[in-house]
């Protein structure tokens, strides 16, 4: 059996999605466990499913607006996310599952998991939805505003191995995000992780990658610094929700309208679907010696579910030892 830890008290609307979350998961997945660690009181209010699910007390959570995430982690070992890290690192089990902050998080999981000595840096890497039905690597989503090039040459390494296990790309290529496509574009950090990226022979580098393409790549992993690509997600999401309001609003003006909203509900809705965060369920953080896997803070039970099926998925695939053999040989 898999073993997943769920952080039930971190996010907007936990418990109440986390417990129903999980509970959608034991009903659809049949190789794992679940232990959600909380408040036992406000989550036996939602679980009425016990099957091969277990509750572990804990004492309070990480606020999301935590200015200090590592004195906060340091301060709350008993917290519902401190504990979910904590139960990795002693082996008791295999991955966690967390809405909470994500800065805390990313302390909380360096402290309490620990990283990977092949790895520089970690890394937050969502998959952003494309529109042939795939999807694209985006990182760093945020972990590291600041960043060396040779460790983003690490971190695509990691992405690489994830996108052959993981996602199933036999040949995975990986794209700089930039502000043109043309070599010697950008600032000086994307100058010279370009010629890293360019000049090594195990990596299928296609160059410079606008934003503009981001739902379109020419590549299956596209790369920059945390702040840029954190701004490149969260403009994907509030354009993708901004444009499904904005056809809908469109389609309700005039009968003939009203009458084409009611042919195309489906495909709106399909649409939605197709360009929401949850149903990927979560962004793993690279370079970690246990699997963490971040949901969006407003995840709702689907979401959760898709989090958990996600780090399933991971420790199935033995991912982590993967890429332990993979970096090594690639830096030899």
């Amino acid at each position: 059996m898999i073993k997943i830890a769920v952080d039930a008290m971190g996010g907007d609307f936990a418990p109440k999605e986390q417990v129903e979350g999980a509970m959608l998961a034991i009903k659809n997945i049949d190789d794992i466990e679940i232990t959600l660690y909380g408040d036992e009181k406000a989550i036996y209010k939602y679980l009425t499913n016990t099957e091969r699910i277990k509750v572990v007390p804990s004492e309070g959570t990480i606020d999301m607006g935590e200015k200090d995430p590592i004195r906060a982690i340091r301060n709350n070992r008993k917290s519902s996310m401190a504990l979910a890290l904590s139960s990795v690192r002693s082996g008791d089990n295999d991955g966690v599952v967390s809405s909470g902050a994500t800065q805390a998080l990313i302390a909380g999981a360096h402290i309490l998991v620990g990283r990977m000595k092949q790895m520089k840096r970690t890394a937050i890497a969502p998959l952003i939805p494309t529109i042939n039905g795939g999807s694209t690597i985006l990182l760093d989503a945020g972990g590291n505003i600041e960043i060396k090039p040779e460790y983003m040459l690490n971190q695509a390494y990691f992405a690489h191995v994830y996108a052959q296990d993981v996602l199933g790309v036999k040949e995975p290529k990986i794209g700089l995000i930039n502000i043109g496509t043309e070599p010697g574009k950008g600032r000086q950090l994307d100058k010279e992780a370009f010629e890293l990226f360019k000049n090594d022979s195990l990596l299928d580098f296609v160059g410079n990658v606008e934003p503009k393409e981001v739902l379109d790549p020419p590549c299956d992993i596209l790369i920059s610094d945390g702040f840029t690509a954190n701004i490149v997600m969260k403009t994907v999401e509030g354009t993708a929700k901004g444009m499904g309001k904005l056809l809908k609003q469109k389609l309700k003006k005039g009968i003939l309208g009203k009458i084409g909203l009611l042919f195309s509900a489906r495909n709106l809705k399909s649409f939605k679907k197709a360009m929401s965060a949850e149903e990927i369920g979560g962004a793993m953080i690279y370079g970690l010696k246990g699997v963490v896997v971040k949901a969006q803070g407003s995840s709702r039970a689907n979401g959760f579910y898709n989090g958990i099926r996600q780090a399933a998925l991971i420790c199935r695939k033995d991912v982590l030892n993967k890429v332990k053999t993979h970096i090594e040989e690639m830096v030899e």
